[in-house]
């Protein structure tokens, strides 16, 4: 003690008590913030995706694969693909929403394929190749456009898709958006088709590293828009992703839902006409 009667000034102990306030209440401190975090994010709105798996028909073990993936993902068969119909068949017993994933003239000069909307067809072509399309796939709720980077960027041909769409009836489109210039959903909106876009691509590039980074995006998209679309492909890559990530939506506040579903959430969300998917 001092002569003045006051204690020596001691330095140390407020490090020390630093160091013991920490050791005692920061973890409880972080608790607590995590806790709060996470029942925001449970309380908040729950955001909805749709999935579509493309290129269905091809391959067997693969396309199966797919079709057994947990949750509401939707599967589009290509028309002449050799295993579309059994495939489609199974999917639809599993309760998986089946589309038509129907060929169209990219700007590039690829063979075209059995079932392909190409620019040098007649009315009456145009027509009678999609009807063959889509009776070559059994349970077909909806269309979305396998290439096309050409095709979808033609307002007259767009314009026969959605009036043949509507005589039809029942249908909803996806435009798979594979050109900037794609001008698909402006038609099917203005002949009254139920539509949508797709936000993401999942696996252009097919490793899982970017795969993963795809679907954080989409789940991302979805938070902050309400809804969002992701395209992904049977591959290996892609599927293992899927099957790891699918089961966790409920921990990220996420559903999946078919994407006749997502188009009235969507349209019900932005205000917007809605068409009825009843035949």
């Amino acid at each position: 003690m001092k002569s003045d009667g006051v204690y020596p000034r001691v330095t140390r102990i407020p490090v020390i008590l630093k160091v013991l306030l920490a050791a005692i209440f920061l973890p409880a401190g972080l608790f607590a913030v995590t806790s709060i975090a996470s029942a925001a994010e449970k309380n908040a709105p729950q955001a909805s995706i749709a999935l579509i798996i493309d290129d269905l028909g091809n391959q067997y073990s693969h396309d199966s694969e797919a079709i057994r993936l947990p949750g509401k993902v939707t599967c589009a068969f290509l028309p002449y693909a050799p295993f579309t119909r059994s495939l489609a068949e199974q999917a639809y017993a599993v309760r998986k929403e089946v589309m038509l994933h129907l060929p169209m003239q990219a700007v590039n000069e690829d063979p075209r394929e059995a079932g392909e909307l190409t620019l040098d067809m007649t009315r009456l072509q145009f027509n009678r190749t999609l009807q063959e399309d889509l009776a070559a796939v059994p349970h077909v709720s909806g269309i979305n456009n396998h290439k096309g980077s050409l095709l979808t960027r033609h307002p007259g041909h767009m314009a026969w898709l959605m009036q043949d769409m509507r005589r039809q009836g029942g249908l909803f489109f996806v435009d798979s958006r594979t050109t900037a210039a794609t001008v698909a959903r402006q038609l099917a909106t203005e002949y009254r088709i139920p539509s949508i876009d797709r936000k993401v691509f999942l696996d252009n590039e097919q490793t899982t590293t970017a795969i993963q980074t795809q679907f954080r995006r989409l789940l991302d998209i979805a938070r902050r828009e309400g809804s969002a679309l992701g395209i992904g492909h049977p591959h290996a890559e892609t599927l293992a992703v899927l099957r790891q990530e699918l089961p966790r939506l409920d921990d990220y506040n996420i559903q999946l839902v078919p994407v006749s579903r997502l188009i009235e959430i969507e349209h019900r969300r932005k205000g917007v006409w809605q068409a009825s998917l009843s035949r």
